[in-house]
């Protein structure tokens, strides 16, 4: 076995990705086992409760099965997050789309709420750069997740979100409908080599958008690169320093260009791909409607929730484990919630 291999420590970083990789293997073999046990001796309990007459065995037999189903969904959850870039940290991408004031507010909703969602799973989040709305909101934003899988988790977010409410910016309380899209896409480590020279790019800088003050950054030290051939752009304004920011530009191009490679490899398996479309209608993934009624719907798996309040302060969970269960099973999308 590599983990053996007295020579693996030679290279650090090498053999302690081996090591997490030994790890995480042994813990779900451990787990697998555990459970099976558990389910066996449980069977046996009822059968044993039958034989004798005795219903507050059976009961209490049952009681433990159902309650394994908790644990079973979790174990089929990481199942789900078990693809080569699943594990990552991850770039989210939020964009306004047409609409003006409206849906710059509804983009910046979207970010405080993939925001609040990674805060409540105890992930790390970078503001990598943000353009502002002329009046409100945000007419587009990066920002960086960091944790373990925040990649597997956010992956199938990327789409339309649609918003129906009584605008707050409208004097005759008018309803609304506003469209922003979410953008998703991995870190990408050195052990995934995308070649990309300088001359296949398009390099631009210019000032660093802020709130003004003596904070204001005076110097063009904003960085957007984009890839001629594929017309995928990157910007980075996080960082005072050009340099710093051109570097981290850098490893958002190298992560996009990835990613499009991924949607190629699901799309010739005859996977679901989150195509990148127009930001309007016929091409939402979820509706958020808070007027008329209050409901949650994402249109790919017809999961619902009565309290949008709730999933605009980041309760995505049930949301994100029916599209990862769909992404998988090929339209069950129900594999997970049955398990409740």
């Amino acid at each position: 076995m590599r983990a053996e291999d007295s020579s693996l420590w030679n290279d650090p970083q090498e053999a302690q990705k081996l090591m997490r990789e030994r790890q995480s293997l042994e813990d779900g073999i451990k787990s697998v086992k555990g459970l099976t046990q558990a389910l066996e001796d449980n069977v046996g309990l009822i059968e044993l409760g039958e034989e004798e007459g005795d219903q507050s065995v059976i009961a209490e037999a049952e009681a433990a099965i159902r309650s394994l189903s908790g644990e079973v969904k979790a174990r089929q959850i990481e199942t789900m997050l078990s693809g080569e870039a699943d594990a990552n940290d991850t770039y989210l991408e939020v964009h306004a789309g047409a609409g003006g004031t409206e849906s710059q507010d509804w983009a910046n909703m979207l970010l405080r709420m993939y925001t609040r969602w990674a805060e409540r799973r105890r992930f790390k989040v970078e503001v990598l750069e943000v353009h502002d709305g002329e009046e409100a909101g945000i007419k587009s934003a990066t920002v960086l997740i960091k944790g373990h899988n925040a990649y597997g988790w956010l992956k199938t977010e990327s789409g339309v979100h649609r918003l129906v409410r009584i605008s707050p910016y409208d004097s005759n309380a008018r309803r609304h409908t506003s469209f922003s899209s979410i953008w998703v896409y991995p870190v990408i480590d050195d052990s995934i080599e995308i070649d990309v020279s300088e001359s296949d790019v398009r390099i631009d800088t210019y000032r660093s958008s802020g709130a003004g003050g003596q904070h204001v950054n005076t110097t063009d030290s904003a960085v957007r690169i984009t890839h001629i051939a594929t017309g995928i752009a990157v910007a980075c304004q996080a960082e005072r320093s050009q340099h710093k920011n051109r570097a981290k530009a850098w490893e958002m191009l190298r992560s996009r260009l990835y990613e499009e490679e991924l949607k190629k490899r699901e799309a010739a398996a005859n996977a679901t791909e989150a195509a990148k479309t127009d930001i309007g209608w016929g091409h939402q993934i979820r509706s958020y409607v808070l007027q008329p009624y209050q409901l949650v719907k994402d249109l790919r798996t017809g999961v619902e929730s009565t309290s949008p309040s709730d999933v605009l302060d980041g309760d995505l969970d049930d949301f994100m484990e029916a599209s990862l269960s769909q992404r998988i099973e090929g339209g069950a999308g129900q594999a997970v919630a049955d398990l409740d």
